[in-house]
């Protein structure tokens, strides 16, 4: 039996290369040594990520036919009661071991791929620090026994991230989409940390085991806490814990932040994407899988399911709009987030119930992949043309033959088409969702669609479209950008047939889930045959220079024109703030405290000098005067007790 001692050292790793990196900085100003660094920290963690996989789920995860958790590292950090503390530590389980794959892979070939992107760049040792700490609080995150050290590194990750998408810091829309994303999460991160509180007060714990245990679970389903609108206060909780990974994983209405995070460098949307910031909200819903379950009747996974069909369908609307490439691939990405959490929120125990936890969990795996090679790819295409834009691009299979077949690959793979990865885990949810809902069933379905469209629109305007001119040809000139597209190529081809090892369990019994892709099934052909449908439409329209766009636009009128302008959410949002917090909530405030507060201070200070300047003559320092004063108030106090006592 491991003891799992070296799965300290995965998070570890990267934090070393940070604090070199960081502190540093002025030794490591040339590029190739900054770079190996972060690549050799990351290379090994990820090494140590695969070793620690196959120790668990070939050696020693499984015992009696059930999953363990193991507690390599456990130190208590804060006692508040002897019921109630604190402590740092890591868990190993199946969830915690597919996210150490699934964020050093990513990390790794992020790490590898920034050598070519950012060479040159005047930051290039600063970058890659920001990187490794990014790497380091996901890692720590996943590794995380206790909820309140989830909050810690879930705040670290912001911090990363504000860090990296502000990384050009001369740059006015850099650090306003910074400010952005940390505003916003930060919003939703004060109804995290409520929902914490509350449910450490209520349960008397915050140790994830223990929370997820039947005897917790049990217990507080006799003990759910006071009701306030017909909810209990735990259930209440886990509303407020599900709000705060939603403004993490980018769910509507806090997704606002995810497209203007695009300023930062391309391998940081890659890195944010794929596998680290906005997984984050899926992994902790994961995380929480039974209390959610068996707490309010269902009730809490009911929202889970509905907000998360409605960002996949509201984001997918969005992408079929938009010109810039990374845009596209942003609003992608809250795509197939909302699908992750529709698969969660469909999901149960027993039967074809527990498929919708599983494919939810596979989809995080298969989409880490091919996320990152359609970003990646992107990069290379930036680097390619010098332009974001789909206007500025065309004809460049010839130029970039490498990039197109894995962007080829990639797209098929988030389109759902056999036998690449995002086939089985897409077709997994939409067979859970399929035996829940019958309208969430058709709302992933019609999203399936529309995701092969964008994207295949996508690929045709980039890569056909007609033959273009361009003043310095296009070229795929380095080998540090290129292994990671081809590797993660790869792996967008085979991460579906290789997911059998990482069976998770859906209940607190821990028992292994196995499934069977049933391919000639209807809803399987129907899936297949409506992504098949979106790229044929895409062909039509937008593999050579056609009107049928700019028809189709019309013909939608104002839809088109609303989702084009994202529906005006970011206005919303900024009539809300601008309109009514600052002028009639936050003005009023500012007048009282300026008139009223200030005011009330200012009187008893001008008030203060006004005495003091009246009897300022008392001390003259004249002994006469002194000795007069003190039998005037001799006489006074002897006249005062004679008037009182006669």
């Amino acid at each position: 039996m491991s003891d799992y001692s070296w799965v300290i050292w995965i998070p570890v790793l990267p934090l070393a290369s940070f604090l070199l990196l960081g502190l540093f900085n002025r030794y490591f100003r040339k590029e190739p040594i900054a770079a190996y660094i972060g690549m050799l920290s990351l290379g090994i963690a990820w090494v140590l990520s695969l070793y620690t996989a196959y120790q668990y789920y070939f050696v020693s995860g499984i015992q009696n036919g059930k999953y363990i958790p193991y507690l390599p590292f456990r130190w208590e950090w804060l006692q508040f009661s002897d019921h109630l503390s604190i402590e740092l530590g890591t868990l190993i389980d199946p969830v915690s071991v597919m996210m150490l794959v699934v964020v050093t892979t990513i990390s790794f070939m992020v790490q590898i791929y920034s050598r070519g992107y950012m060479h040159g760049d005047s930051g290039f040792a600063r970058f890659y620090a920001y990187l490794s700490l990014f790497s380091f609080s996901m890692l720590s995150l996943v590794l995380a026994n206790n909820l309140f050290q989830i909050y810690i590194f879930w705040e670290l990750v912001g911090v990363s991230s504000f860090l990296l998408i502000g990384y050009y810091f001369e740059k006015p829309s850099a650090i306003a989409a910074s400010k952005k994303a940390f505003i916003v999460t930060r919003f939703a991160d004060f109804f995290f940390l409520t929902g914490i509180l509350l449910i450490g007060y209520f349960a008397g714990t915050f140790d994830i085991e223990t929370l997820n245990s039947m005897q917790t679970l049990k217990w507080i389903g006799a003990h759910p806490g006071p009701v306030f609108m017909g909810l209990s206060a735990v259930t209440w909780a886990l509303i407020l814990i599900f709000i705060g990974g939603a403004g993490k994983s980018a769910m509507f209405p806090l997704h606002i932040w995810l497209p203007d995070a695009m300023e930062g460098p391309t391998p940081v949307s890659a890195l944010i994407h794929a596998a680290t910031m906005v997984v984050a909200g899926v992994f902790l819903v994961a995380r929480l899988f039974p209390l959610y379950y068996f707490t309010g009747d269902g009730f809490t996974l009911r929202i889970v399911a509905v907000v998360g069909a409605f960002s996949a369908l509201f984001a997918a609307v969005i992408a079929l709009t938009q010109e810039d490439i990374k845009r596209v691939l942003a609003y992608s990405t809250m795509s197939q987030i909302g699908y992750m959490m529709m698969a969660l929120g469909v999901s149960g125990y027993e039967g074809h119930e527990g498929m919708g936890y599983m494919a939810g969990m596979f989809h995080l795996f298969t989409h880490a992949m091919f996320k990152a090679l359609l970003f990646l790819a992107a990069g290379i295409i930036i680097h390619a043309v010098h332009s974001n834009y789909m206007k500025d691009m065309g004809g460049l299979k010839k130029y970039l033959p490498v990039t197109h077949w894995m962007f080829l690959f990639a797209a098929l793979a988030i389109s759902g088409i056999p036998p690449f990865a995002g086939f089985y885990s897409k077709d997994e949810i939409l067979h859970a969702a399929f035996k829940y809902n019958t309208i969430i069933w058709f709302t992933g379905f019609f999203v399936a669609g529309l995701t092969a469209f964008y994207m295949f629109r996508l690929f045709f305007r980039i890569f056909y479209n007609g033959e273009r001119t361009y003043e310095h040809p296009p070229k795929e000139n380095s080998k540090f950008m290129l292994f990671p597209v081809v590797f993660l190529g790869i792996l967008t081809i085979s991460a579906g047939w290789i997911f059998t090892p990482f069976s998770l369990y859906v209940s607190p019994t821990r028992e292994p889930f196995s499934y069977e892709v049933h391919y000639f099934s209807p809803l399987v052909l129907g899936s297949v045959l409506v992504a098949l449908t979106g790229i044929g439409l895409a062909y039509l329209m937008y593999y050579k220079p056609t009107d049928y766009p700019s028809r189709v636009a019309r013909a939608f009128g104002k839809l088109y024109f609303w989702a084009k302008n994202k529906f005006y959410v970011d206005e919303f949002y900024l009539f809300v703030t601008k309109k009514i917090i600052f002028d009639k909530i936050a003005r009023p405030f500012a007048w009282f405290d300026r008139h009223v507060v200030d005011g009330m201070m200012n009187a008893i200070g001008n008030t203060t000098l006004w005495i003091s300047e009246k009897i300022k003559f008392i001390q003259s320092g004249r002994m006469q005067e002194y000795g007069m004063y003190f039998i005037y108030g001799v006489v006074f106090l002897v006249m005062v007790y004679y008037f009182f006592n006669f």
